[in-house]
């Protein structure tokens, strides 16, 4: 089995760093990266080897994507929308459930997938939907509605998406994939953002777009629902999510660390302002950040990986890694801003594309508020009526 170091060759690493400036001033997609990292098997990284991937498990392909989210952070979250579906699919293979056998499959034969589940206006994410799933009688369904946040919209060939069919007394929620040559959906170049532009997230516009009955895979009621599907998302969403803005967060912490080297004090005599006690204080709240981090990430995945029974405490768990993560790349930005000096604050300079993109982490899900309310509901039990 092949190393991340193997895969993720320094030469390369570098190459990705190199252009990112470039995709982020042109809002073009990173399609150079995109290229050698499929070249290097990397989206098929999570197969067995067997399959012709790299046996990885979501502690090592978390560990990647920290790798990666520290080089280029907008490509590590493009490419992620495709490893949550195929670490769905293995963290169910790995609990006897084989209902995303077909991703492993399409992921084998060179598909890209992607992840068409947020919604304007859903704070419910996955236990509603306001896009309509039509059933037709042979079994497949009709979806329209309009998906957010769609990244490797250039590339990707097969969709996830799930909508409601109120046909249904109670309605309910159906989950199936899209091939990007059915009839019905539109792609929008509306992807003009503040940071984290290379991964060129369009909006999905599905109308009346049919998935075929062999590609649906899930049933659910309305509601939160106790099934390995939405553990699954959960999970791999939340978990390889957090690992970019570890990764961000790290660039950040070693970026505090270095540039107070190139800095003098007049005042001071021309003392270096790493030799400052103020600024060695914040640089060491930068590393305390990403070491508390370090630990979080590791356990967690390597707690899926060996299907450790947390019980209730699994959804607190991820939703705290995710909040925790995107809270520390933002504070660690912040502090090498500080103590780097106003020539950071010009457009151009890796700090200030990184923080825009750090900025990116307030709007994942679950964001700050639903994962407090997560946690909230575990320790007190849920709200009153």
């Amino acid at each position: 089995m092949k190393t991340i170091n193997e895969v993720l060759v320094p030469e390369m690493l570098e190459r990705f760093r190199g252009r990112a400036p470039h995709y982020d001033a042109e809002n073009t997609f990173c399609a150079e990266d995109f290229a050698e990292l499929t070249e290097a098997g990397y989206l098929r990284a999570m197969l067995p080897e067997s399959r012709g991937g790299l046996g990885w498990g979501m502690e090592s392909m978390t560990a990647a994507q920290r790798l990666l989210g520290a080089h280029a952070p907008a490509t590590a979250l493009a490419v992620n929308m495709h490893l949550v579906w195929t670490g769905v699919a293995t963290l169910l293979a790995a609990r006897g459930d084989d209902r995303l056998e077909m991703v492993l499959d399409w992921v084998q034969a060179g598909e890209v997938m992607a992840f068409g589940v947020s919604e304007a206006g859903n704070d419910e994410v996955l236990f509603d939907s306001v896009t309509r799933a039509v059933p037709a009688a042979d079994g497949s369904y009709a979806f329209t509605g309009t998906k957010v946040f769609t990244s490797l919209a250039p590339v990707w060939t097969r969709l996830g998406v799930f909508g409601k069919d109120d046909s249904t007394a109670d309605g309910q929620l159906v989950h199936g994939f899209l091939h990007r040559d059915a009839p019905g959906i539109e792609i929008p170049q509306n992807w003009n953002t503040l940071g984290m532009r290379a991964t060129q997230s369009n909006s999905t516009v599905l109308t009346d777009a049919r998935v075929p009955a062999e590609h649906i895979h899930t049933r659910l009621p309305v509601g939160p629902v106790p099934d390995p599907l939405v553990f699954g998302i959960f999970a791999s969403f939340l978990s390889l999510t957090a690992s970019v803005y570890v990764g961000l967060a790290e660039r950040g912490m070693e970026l505090a660390a270095a540039n107070p080297a190139r800095r003098s004090s007049l005042k001071f005599g021309g003392r270096t302002y790493d030799q400052d006690p103020d600024i060695r204080w914040q640089v060491a709240n930068a590393g305390m950040e990403v070491l508390r981090l370090d630990s979080m990430l590791r356990m967690t995945t390597r707690d899926l990986d060996e299907l450790v029974d947390h019980g209730a405490s699994w959804f607190p768990r991820l939703v705290t890694l995710r909040t925790a993560a995107g809270d520390a790349a933002r504070s660690c930005i912040d502090i090498a801003a500080k103590v780097s000096g106003g020539g950071q604050y010009f457009r151009g300079s890796e700090l200030e594309r990184l923080y825009r993109d750090a900025l990116a982490s307030l709007y994942h899900p679950s964001d700050a508020e639903s994962a407090h309310s997560t946690v909230a509901s575990w320790l007190l039990g849920p709200p009153s009526a």
